[in-house]
């Protein structure tokens, strides 16, 4: 759930009984969930079932991912992170801790679920997320340390969720939390300023980590050219490819922009305007040879068959929505 590579702030053995000291709740820890270097998170049981507690010394820390938390709960729909419950202190051992107790979000983490489901899932999966995206810049945030282990997807009807929302940062500031992998700054792809454009180069990075699951180093000075040279290296990117790289290099105006694109890369397989270049004007068929007639009714056969295509994705995409909006109303 969190970055693992800091010092652990606190250890609490499970069992342990966590009583707020303003408003008298109590909570049963009963595992770690992850831990870094702004608090760790506990799985606890409370009167309202299992939620997670994230717990810091750093009242500054709590209050700042609180406002996150409350801010996102203003947006319409299902929030990308989790509900806040309850902001509370705990007094033990003559010292006081402060924490926030908010959803348990349960389910796989995004990395794993497309090794399980199968790539065909990653465009529907990121098409979501950037519909989130944009409604969380709209409210003036950057979602910041964007990554598959912040992500969880939850169903079914599937939904993408984040578990963590510490590197949340008010536009125009500079970003609180990065992962050099997912990060603009470590690829000299731009600066770490909060702004849209740094969560959607977040955004291909983690396309292009579902297809490197182990990832990569950076070689030499780690630039975009490195990048668009694993992005043309695989297959499953293919039809991405446009968008990953329009992503990379900061063209796109909004997470709603880099989503339509997306899409319609999916559509036609890869082939978006801009991608491939000018095409060529074929000849009319009156006054073609018979092979050229061939050749453009091929054609034709293939422009009908990219035309089904994109008609099937429409009605896969909706069909995901409906059974997600169903759920919600479950």
């Amino acid at each position: 759930m969190m970055n693992n590579t800091s010092k652990k702030p606190f250890n609490f053995p499970p069992g342990t009984v966590i009583r707020g000291k303003w408003y008298k709740q109590i909570y049963t820890i009963v595992k770690e969930l992850g831990y870094g270097a702004n608090g760790i998170v506990y799985l606890v049981q409370g009167a309202a079932g299992y939620l997670a507690l994230k717990m810091s010394d750093s009242n500054v820390s709590i209050t700042s991912e609180v406002n996150v938390l409350k801010s996102f709960s203003k947006v319409q729909g299902t929030p990308l992170g989790p509900k806040l419950h309850q902001v509370d202190d705990w007094e033990t051992r003559g010292q006081i801790i402060h924490f926030y107790v908010m959803e348990y979000i349960q389910g796989v983490n995004l990395l794993h679920f497309v090794q399980s489901k199968g790539p065909s899932w990653t465009g529907v999966l990121i098409a979501q997320l950037l519909s989130d995206l944009e409604r969380i810049h709209r409210e003036g945030w950057v979602f910041g340390d964007l990554k598959p282990e912040n992500l969880i997807v939850t169903g079914p009807p599937y939904r993408i969720r984040c578990i963590d929302v510490g590197g949340t940062t008010i536009q125009g500031r500079a970003i609180k939390e990065f992962t050099e992998f997912f990060d603009r700054g470590y690829w000299l792809g731009g600066s770490r300023k909060a702004e849209p454009t740094y969560d959607l180069f977040s955004v291909a990075m983690i396309l292009i980590n579902l297809a490197y699951p182990q990832r990569f180093n950076k070689t030499g000075t780690g630039n975009i050219q490195q990048l668009r040279k694993a992005v043309a290296a695989k297959d499953q990117l293919h039809k991405f490819q446009s968008a990953i790289e329009k992503a990379l290099e900061g063209d796109f105006r909004s997470a709603d922009e880099m989503r339509n694109h997306l899409l319609q890369g999916i559509s036609h397989g890869g082939n978006t305007a801009g991608a491939t270049g000018r095409t060529k004007k074929a000849p009319s068929s009156a006054s073609a040879p018979s092979s050229q007639r061939s050749r453009i009714q091929q054609q034709k056969r293939k422009k009908s068959s990219h035309f089904l295509e994109t008609v099937m994705v429409i009605m896969i995409v909706s069909m995901l929505y409906i059974l997600y909006i169903y759920g919600e109303l479950m």
